[in-house]
């Protein structure tokens, strides 16, 4: 995920008054369509129990969508990394309904546990816990303070089984949050990176990047999206060492997603997703696959895609469209690749 600078409320108001308007047709419906919004989705067949899985699902325009994780059934949550929105998105008919009205700064990488969602500030640095069934904001965690001098950019978010990790692409540390029934009773540790890790204190250059647990769930493993580098980091201590790949860099390495020994990380500003397969530690690996747009069903396609999350043997990435004229009017997408 690229940095951005966060818009001005009024650069947000496309976003805001597309939901002003799907909730007043929500409130007229006496609320008997679960997800709100038009089904946006190329249309579906449904003989017996066979669905075709829509290759492209439209998102709000001005949106400017960066993180994606998938809960329960073929539900999909995205954050925007403008003013903060998170939205709910069936996989299966495009429909999309406002889950969290965002707090006016982005909401970047985020990752959902149980009934909650674990969402990535970015420039704001911070973390948050929103409740999937209410939209309301359980915790706000305040890891650092950004000055001018001192920026930060909370990126990306992965679960274990006893907390949440998020990775800032300005500062060489990751923030660890525990997980408690009060969320406003989490412990919140600050774990700096060092062996191998060598931060690049230029202006603007993102560090730490994606994030994911490694195959045996005993390492993290992180990409720096400057160098290309994947590292695994021990937890308990912070000691980052380069993951061996043969050689082969992750390029504009964002989005992280792990499943069994394989490791899809999602490079940006290329189009296109490295396959890579890890040993069990995650130490060593070697890129056996390149997806790009090739790869892709037909009618869809990629405009700098950030994460990605799987569902039924297909993959699902937003794309961001870093670059584009009007971000605040633009059309924004989700894209399915079959793997």
């Amino acid at each position: 995920m690229t940095m951005s600078k966060e818009p001005s409320r009024a650069d947000t108001r496309p976003v805001r008054r597309f939901w002003r308007v799907a909730a007043v047709a929500v409130a007229s419906a006496a609320m008997t369509v679960g997800l709100v919004g038009p089904a946006a989705a190329a249309p579906t067949s449904n003989h017996g129990h066979h669905q075709k899985l829509p290759s492209r699902i439209e998102l709000p325009d001005g949106f400017q969508p960066e993180g994606i994780t998938i809960g329960k059934g073929s539900t999909a949550y995205l954050g925007s990394r403008g003013d903060g929105d998170i939205i709910a998105v069936n996989l299966r008919n495009g429909n999309r309904r406002l889950v969290s009205e965002g707090p006016g700064t982005g909401s970047i990488g985020l990752k959902i546990g149980g009934d909650r969602l674990y969402v990535a500030g970015g420039a704001a640095g911070t973390g948050r816990v929103v409740s999937v069934r209410t939209g309301n904001i359980l915790a706000s965690y305040p890891f650092v303070t950004p000055t001018a001098t001192n920026p930060s950019f909370v990126n990306d978010v992965v679960l274990d089984k006893r907390r949440a990790w998020f990775t800032d692409s300005l500062r060489p540390q990751l923030y660890e949050v525990s997980y408690a029934r009060n969320a406003t009773k989490a412990t919140v540790t600050t774990l700096r990176l060092t062996g191998d890790w060598v931060q690049d204190t230029t202006p603007g250059v993102n560090n730490a990047n994606g994030i994911a647990l490694s195959p045996d769930k005993r390492s993290l493993l992180v990409v720096q999206s400057n160098t290309g580098f994947l590292f695994r980091v021990n937890p308990q201590t912070g000691v980052a060492r380069r993951v061996d790949l043969g050689g082969a860099p992750l390029a504009n390495g964002d989005g992280l997603l792990v499943r069994g020994n394989t490791l899809y990380a999602v490079q940006n500003r290329l189009n296109q997703i490295a396959v890579v397969r890890l040993n069990g530690s995650g130490s060593r690996g070697r890129l056996v696959d390149t997806l790009t747009a090739a790869d892709l069903p037909k009618g869809a396609t990629f405009d700098v895609p950030t994460t990605v999350a799987a569902y039924k043997g297909n993959l699902y990435l937003p794309n961001a469209r870093f670059g584009v004229a009007s971000p605040t009017t633009a059309e924004y997408w989700i894209t399915r690749i079959h793997r």
